[in-house]
């Protein structure tokens, strides 16, 4: 039996319509792996299984979600982790800003975060500058003041030379003309217990952290990298509030995906984040870890790390180091 061509016409148009929604409607259907740079415990390690614990409890994803670590290099291993799952929509990757400063001044990082997808921007993580309790420091002028006043005496402790705790030290010293010292440590733990054992006058800490430490009666803090006072540091002023007009460069967290990535998959990823970010889970973990909701979509990510990529390049030069890419 022949149809008409009227009709053979709209029979293709609505087959083509009822593939572009099956499409749409792609779901996972495996365990998801979600790649991280941390070891157990760390930043990322920490935020994936949250992560993983918040979309099992709202009911936003069918299967189970697994964190993988794959530590070294500064998220160079994770990273080409993700690239060898070419075009796999069951692996997603957690990254922080690390991710964007390393290959910047690493030849060993053969893949950068232009070599994957962009999916979406979850946090900004704020920090803060704390000093011992018994520091004669009691505002971040008076440290900077005393930087001025020894150059190069005072040290802060941090991480790696591409950490923001030292791109906003660059920043800060450029502003002020003040020198202080960056001793790094390769953990967090050994970080706090240099300033806390007194081997060094100044540190830039995650809040939370700060304030275990503040209750303990260990810590003060000077100020804080935000865009506004944190609720669990109210009367503690942002470095603008402190009478430093300085560009902070934001410690991003956020998801991407291996590259070649099918779009369908990539629409599915980017719209379970948004609604995670709605959610009663999500809203209390941002609460109770002092860190800034900033969800934006696969563009507005590309358009982060873009951003915070050219200003990381600029801090490097200034500081003389050199630079691979």
């Amino acid at each position: 039996m022949k149809f008409p061509k009227t009709i053979c016409a709209v029979t293709v148009a609505a087959l083509a319509s009822f593939s572009g929604f099956a499409q749409a409607q792609w779901k996972p259907t495996k365990t998801v792996e979600v790649i991280v740079h941390t070891g157990p415990g760390g930043g990322n390690d920490l935020l994936g299984r949250a992560v993983a614990q918040m979309l099992e409890k709202e009911k936003l994803l069918p299967v189970r979600m697994q964190v993988v670590n794959k530590t070294g290099g500064n998220g160079a291993v994770a990273a080409a982790a993700i690239a060898e799952k070419k075009g796999d929509p069951h692996t997603l990757g957690l990254i922080t800003s690390v991710w964007i400063a390393n290959p910047l001044t690493t030849s060993e990082a053969k893949v950068t975060l232009h070599d994957l997808t962009p999916v979406a921007r979850l946090l900004l993580e704020p920090a803060v500058f704390a000093v011992r309790a018994d520091s004669p420091y009691k505002t971040l002028k008076d440290f900077i003041d005393a930087a001025k006043a020894k150059p190069g005496e005072l040290k802060q402790s941090g991480g790696s030379v591409t950490s923001r705790d030292n791109i906003i030290r660059q920043t800060l010293q450029q502003h002020t003309g003040a020198k202080w010292a960056f001793v790094s440590f390769q953990g967090g733990g050994e970080r706090l217990a240099a300033l806390l054992g007194g081997h060094v006058d100044m540190m830039v800490i995650e809040p939370q952290e700060a304030g275990e430490q503040i209750r303990a009666g260990k810590l003060r803090v000077l100020a804080q990298i935000a865009e506004k006072p944190l609720s669990g540091y109210p009367n503690v002023p942002t470095l603008k509030q402190a009478g430093y007009d300085v560009v902070a460069t934001p410690q991003i967290r956020a998801v991407v995906v291996p590259p070649a990535f099918p779009k369908e998959a990539l629409v599915y990823w980017e719209d379970l984040f948004a609604k995670l970010q709605q959610t009663p889970s999500w809203k209390k973990y941002v609460e109770d870890n002092q860190l800034e909701d900033s969800y934006g979509n696969a563009a507005e990510l590309a358009k982060s790390i873009e951003q915070i990529e050219k200003h990381m390049r600029a801090q490097f030069q200034l500081a003389g180091m050199k630079l691979v890419r």
